[in-house]
């Protein structure tokens, strides 16, 4: 098990929106994936680690673009590609907070979260998927 230090770890959630939360998914389905992914969220908010929520967006704003949960208290990162990094703030802001750390949870787990999983690699942070309660794969 990896030892999390919250004053240089993150936990970065990704893709927990209507229409892709909704999608079937497995093991887990949406909504567990959720309710784990925000009791993660409460835990790292508690240590005093950044909690930040990566959203996709895309021109045509399909229904079902918004967050399944109230994320006024975190980073919010918009992304238009697949990962987190691309094109955002992400890295300015885990680094202006000293994290060295990124712990990642989401949906589409082979799409979002390991798209900025990789890209978080590539920028020098180590990295941690969360457990399969906070992931989930398309069915």
């Amino acid at each position: 098990m990896t030892e999390i230090d919250p004053a240089t770890s993150a936990l970065v959630l990704v893709d927990l929106q209507e229409r892709i939360v909704a999608l079937p998914t497995t093991p887990y389905s949406g909504e567990e994936v959720v309710a784990n992914a925000l009791r993660l969220r409460t835990a790292f908010r508690e240590a005093g680690a950044p909690v930040v929520i990566v959203k996709v967006s895309r021109p045509d704003n399909p229904p079902g673009n918004e967050l399944v949960f109230d994320a006024q208290d975190d980073k919010i990162v918009t992304k238009y590609t697949i990962g987190g990094f691309a094109n955002t703030d992400l890295d300015e802001f885990l680094r202006a907070k000293g994290v060295r750390t990124v712990c990642f949870g989401g949906i589409a787990t082979e799409f979002g979260v390991e798209s900025s999983l990789r890209a978080a690699s590539d920028h020098g942070y180590d990295t941690v998927v969360t457990t399969d309660e906070a992931l989930a794969g398309l069915a």
